[in-house]
């Protein structure tokens, strides 16, 4: 029986060596060490008796580990660890020496080795796999240098990795240091793109592929690399900025156009040359190319600005166009344009075609008209179009006094952005034009006036702008244009309520009848909140009539009225109406008069639900102000069932914001905040030190994480956000 067990012991042995020297000889024979990687790794999982494999190369700033081969993992993109404690491999890493580790969660088996290894769970937690016994091989040339870093998962036997496996790794990793190093050795940039391999964005098979799908497609290799392998364009811009050695500069959409720089640059020739001048600053005048090495080698950028100091920045091909388009025309500056059938016009186009400049400002209205209003139609047109494809939600139109340019900007996210600007002899002419879309007085330049532009009249899409034209100093006039644009309500859930605000806005709100008041300044979303109530309680066993000025959101189910104070159509006189249309929920855009109020009141004590905005700053301020313009406090304290006061608040951009572990003064602020509202608590007044030690410790079980850290985060800024790191 003894004799039985030594000999299938002995074949076991001979039949792992043998599997070794076929791997071995299978390294020694392959051409490169992407081959190395691709064909030969199944064979080293089957010869170790291991789940799963990965090797590590050291990365060009010899300070990381990159993934070359990883498998089971091949929907994540390579892995690159720092050359530290802090991982496995990493500590394999710096101390050059095996490690045959039987579990990897096992805390005190990796203490063993030293108090800063850490296994990195991440992987298993995203992939629900079980990394346990872990067995990891440092790679060394003969010199002793590393060269990368080798180790096989999970003996599919269940029990640690013995001995002789541990000592067939390391000869394995001999062979494959002399392939790895040789290849280091020879290896040169062949690609702009090689970046993206090396800082382990995508693998050397991942890059070959997206080359052969972009030779078979007939495009360039970077649509492939964005469209079909997420590759951002920021990321390719860094890989350029590294290849070329120049600054990386992305697309920015409220970047003014230079028209001084592009007076005598045509489109389809910075196009064809692939170089366009952007902006000039304390640098010297910038120059974008997809190309910084043959536009400088060619010096035609020299020769037409002689007198300039370059600078040259590099961007991928994709924002190239992007900043064309946002410079003459041709597209909205930003992808997903929706499709609009917008003017074809260039922006450049239609302001060359209008000409003039700070010298002509003498030139009369009538001749300005009588030239220009095509182009001018076309112009206004393309600010709205391009505003609402933006996210605008305002335009804003400064005439400067004397020779100064109108400079035209756009509030997007909360945060106003420079658009264009528009020569000083047209500002009358554009502000002209506005009125007429909006039938003011366009003789009136002295007061300040209201209007409303249906757009769908005038360009192609079908919203509404509310427009405010205010005199301002030197004898011009002002335009601010609210974008109005229709659209489908929220949902109550999606609202960003706290779960007990949201309860209590429920209950409030499934009542019969009473009065409810969302209160808040100018823009804070009022009407937003109202839909979505309205959304909550719209069955069709209700009749829900609204007032509003203008309609911005429609629903089915909802019977809605716009306010027109031409036609005689006010609040009062629709609520009056109202009441005599058979409703059970009605909606008024805003009360903003006794009447209005008085008539909201009596509607709400004989059996209606009514709903309205008021412009104050908390539910407080609203009784006062109620109370204020004549209600009786006892009918209204009948009648009120709840104020919803309420803020916008920007959030950080999904797309940029970093993580950082909160320190301790962080933690201690954010206490001291949160605590302020519990200082009447019993726990809190009989000790406040406790409470709030047993608040962080919640925290620290919801938040944290296995180290009981907890990470907050923090803006950065992107193309997405326009670099303000909120949106």
């Amino acid at each position: 029986m003894s004799n039985d067990a030594n000999a299938g012991g002995a074949s076991s042995k001979l039949q792992f060596t043998k599997n070794l020297n076929d791997v071995i000889n299978k390294v020694h024979a392959a051409n490169n060490i992407d081959e190395i990687m691709l064909d030969v790794s199944k064979d080293i999982c089957t010869a170790f008796n291991a789940d799963r494999l990965t090797i590590y190369v050291v990365g060009e700033d010899n300070a990381s580990l990159i993934s070359k081969v990883k498998t089971g993992l091949n929907s994540f993109k390579d892995l690159k660890l720092p050359i530290a404690e802090q991982s496995v491999a990493g500590y394999v890493g710096v101390h050059k020496k095996t490690l045959n580790i039987k579990d990897v969660y096992d805390e005190q088996e990796l203490a063993s080795h030293s108090s800063n290894l850490r296994f990195l769970q991440e992987v298993d937690k995203r992939t629900g796999y079980r990394t346990k016994q872990m067995l990891i091989v440092p790679i060394l040339d003969p010199d002793g240098g590393l060269v990368g870093v080798i180790q096989v998962i999970n003996n599919k036997a269940g029990v640690p990795f013995t001995e002789s496996v541990e000592e067939g790794l390391q000869e394995l990793a001999q062979s494959m240091a002399v392939a790895l190093r040789q290849r280091q050795k020879t290896h040169i940039v062949k690609t702009k793109y090689d970046f993206l391999v090396s800082d382990a964005v995508l693998s050397a098979a991942e890059f070959e592929l997206a080359t052969r799908t972009a030779r078979r497609k007939g495009v360039d290799v970077e649509e492939v690399l964005i469209d079909e392998f997420q590759v951002t364009t920021a990321v390719l811009g860094k890989a350029l900025s590294n290849f070329f050695g120049v600054g990386y500069e992305p697309f920015k959409l409220d970047r003014i156009k230079p028209g001084d720089l592009l007076r005598n640059l045509k489109r389809e020739y910075v196009e064809s040359s692939h170089w366009v001048p952007v902006e000039e600053n304390q640098d010297g005048l910038v120059i974008l190319t997809t190309d910084p090495e043959r536009i400088q080698a060619s010096r035609v950028v020299n020769n037409i600005f002689s007198r300039h100091r370059l600078v040259y920045k590099v961007c991928s091909q994709r924002e190239f166009k992007q900043t064309l388009d946002a410079f003459y025309g041709g597209g909205s500056g930003i992808d997903g344009t929706g499709g609009f059938a917008a003017d074809e016009s260039s922006m450049d186009d239609l302001l060359s075609n209008l000409g003039g400049d700070e010298e002509e400002a003498g030139v009369s209205l009538d001749d300005v008209s009588a030239a220009a209003d095509n182009e001018l139609v076309k112009l206004v047109n393309k600010i709205i179009v391009d505003a609402y494809r933006m996210g605008a939600s305002d335009i804003h139109v400064e005439p400067q006094p004397g020779k100064g340019k109108t400079q035209i900007r756009v509030r997007k996210d909360g945060t106003l952005m420079n658009y264009i600007e528009i020569p000083a002899t047209f500002r009358n002419a554009l502000v002209t034009r506005l009125k007429i879309m909006c039938d003011l007085d366009i003789s009136e330049k002295r007061k300040p006036q209201d209007g409303k532009i249906k757009f769908k009249k005038f360009g192609p899409l079908d919203i509404e702008l509310r427009v405010a034209t205010i005199p301002s100093q030197g004898g011009v006039e002002d335009v601010v244009m609210r974008i109005l644009a229709s659209g489908e309500p929220l949902p109550l859930e999606k609202m960003g309520f706290s779960a007990r605000n949201n309860e209590l806005i429920k209950s409030t709100v499934s009542k019969p009848y009473g009065l409810f008041f969302v209160c808040g300044p100018t823009g804070s979303g009022k009407t937003t909140t109202l839909h979505s109530i309205l959304k909550f309680i719209n069955t069709p066993g209700t009749k829900i009539w609204t007032a509003e000025d203008p309609v911005e959101i429609t629903q089915k189910g909802l019977r809605q009225v716009q306010i027109n104070k031409k036609a005689g159509l006010d609040f009062p006189t629709i609520m009056r109406a109202f009441l005599r249309a058979d409703p059970d929920v009605i909606m008024v855009g805003e009360m903003r008069d006794k009447e209005t109020v008085s008539i909201g009141i009596e509607a709400s004590l004989t059996g209606h639900l009514v709903f309205a905005t008021l412009h104050t700053n908390s539910a407080p301020e609203s009784i006062i102000r109620l109370l204020d313009m004549g209600m009786d406090p006892f009918n209204f304290s009948d009648a009120l069932l709840g104020i919803l006061a309420q803020r916008l608040a920007k959030r950080l951009c999904a797309d940029c914001k970093k993580p950082h572990v909160a320190s301790p003064d962080e933690i201690k602020s954010i206490l001291a905040e949160y605590s302020v509202e519990l200082a009447n608590t019993s726990s809190w007044k009989k000790d406040p030190n406790a409470a709030m030690k047993t608040i962080y410790a919640d925290w620290v079980k919801m938040f944290g994480d296995d180290k009981g850290q907890i990470s907050i985060y923090e803006p950065v800024g992107c193309d997405k956000c326009s670099g303000t790191g909120y949106r």
